[in-house]
């Protein structure tokens, strides 16, 4: 995974980046990409991610497998490094949606040790993982997630499986939901601001990483030393970010304000459940993309999680799950499903519908046709 789960490429691990299974010269996506190309390529059944700003998700997309971002506070976080409080999520990922749904059961419910759990019971996801359906459901479609910057091959997959759920007894409903836009902007001023607060722990003084303390050295140097060394350009850009907007006379410019905008986001998401049961985009606007490409550009980096911040902001549950391949290149396209807080089983009940009618038409969600014998 990314160094503290920063990161949408798993290039920032200490040892080294991981490999995108259906092109080793590729990313396999992040921060969660270990657990995406283990189940890529068959070695293990299910997996564990975090999800801050689509970090389960989105490898999931690019790697042809099934992430689910539970709603905010359905899984405990005990035991969790806390990277953005108010943002991480653990979750399941799979090969399946039923996979996903068997240890989404498993891992969720009330914890006593994480206080920002939720004391509700679970939602029926694996009794709707089992009886998938869209009949009579509808089904927005926000504007806000196309245009510039998708690959062709995204919009074409997406747009097929838009048609498929119409054909499966769908309502399709075009939203609008302007505050989206500004998703991106809110969230790198949130998520950097509480991981510089979370990660001032590791200070050389409590536990991990000590350097430089030879006995010449001030507490203050040793500190540095240790933050120095145990922190990776992407974990110190984003430190230090945060450390700026949180800063006095910028705290309100900057954090206040994208506090705000989050308001704004999570209205625009109850507005459009006022209209539809679920959401559906794509998960990321292109496929993988080559190791090193993007490695000088964080900017390039980042607009890999622009359909996938959004939900994270608002606390709603989300899933991605294959919906084929992009012609241009052959790598897998990720179909992204939203659900209101705590309707976490709507993501199941629409998922392994849209798997199911995947497997009937092609033999596998990933191939056009069914493969020759």
């Amino acid at each position: 995974m990314d160094e503290f789960a920063m990161g949408s490429s798993t290039e920032n691990s200490a040892y080294g980046p991981t490999g995108n299974p259906w092109d080793l010269t590729r990313i396999p996506g992040g921060s969660g990409g270990g657990s995406s190309a283990a189940l890529a390529s068959y070695e293990a059944p299910l997996a564990l991610g975090t999800d801050t700003g689509g970090s389960i998700r989105q490898p999931a997309a690019v790697t042809g497998t099934v992430g689910v971002k539970p709603t905010y506070g359905g899984v405990s976080r005990y035991g969790m490094v806390a990277f953005s409080s108010s943002l991480d999520q653990g979750g399941p990922c799979a090969r399946t949606v039923l996979d996903a749904a068997l240890l989404h059961e498993a891992i969720a419910g009330h914890d006593p040790l994480d206080s920002t759990s939720i004391d509700a019971p679970v939602p029926p996801v694996v009794e709707a993982a089992r009886n998938g359906s869209v009949a009579g459901m509808r089904v927005g479609v926000v504007k806000q997630f196309a245009g510039e910057g998708y690959q062709a091959g995204v919009v074409q997959r997406f747009n097929e499986s838009v048609a498929l759920l119409k054909e499966l007894g769908a309502e399709i409903v075009e939203l609008d939901c302007p505050s989206f836009d500004l998703g991106l902007s809110a969230y790198y001023l949130i998520a950097p601001s509480e991981c510089s607060s979370n990660l001032a722990r590791f200070d050389a003084m409590r536990y991990g990483l000590r350097v430089g303390d030879d006995g010449t050295k001030s507490a203050e140097d040793v500190t540095a030393l240790t933050r120095e060394a145990g922190f990776g350009d992407e974990v110190k850009r984003r430190v230090m970010l945060g450390t700026y907007a949180l800063s006095s006379g910028y705290y309100d410019a900057y954090y206040g304000s994208a506090q705000k905008v989050r308001t704004l986001i999570t209205r625009d998401f109850e507005k459009a459940f006022e209209q539809v049961d679920v959401i559906v985009s794509p998960t990321t606007p292109t496929t993988a993309f080559p190791i090193g490409e993007r490695a000088d550009d964080p900017m390039a980096m980042y607009l890999a999680d622009l359909c996938t911040i959004p939900t994270n902001l608002a606390g709603n549950a989300a899933m991605s799950l294959p919906c084929g391949l992009a012609p241009e290149d052959g790598l897998p396209v990720g179909l992204q499903i939203i659900a209101p807080a705590m309707k976490d089983d709507r993501l199941y009940k629409v998922g392994a519908a849209v798997e199911a009618a995947f497997v009937e038409k092609w033999g596998h969600p990933l191939l056009e046709e069914a493969p020759s014998l």
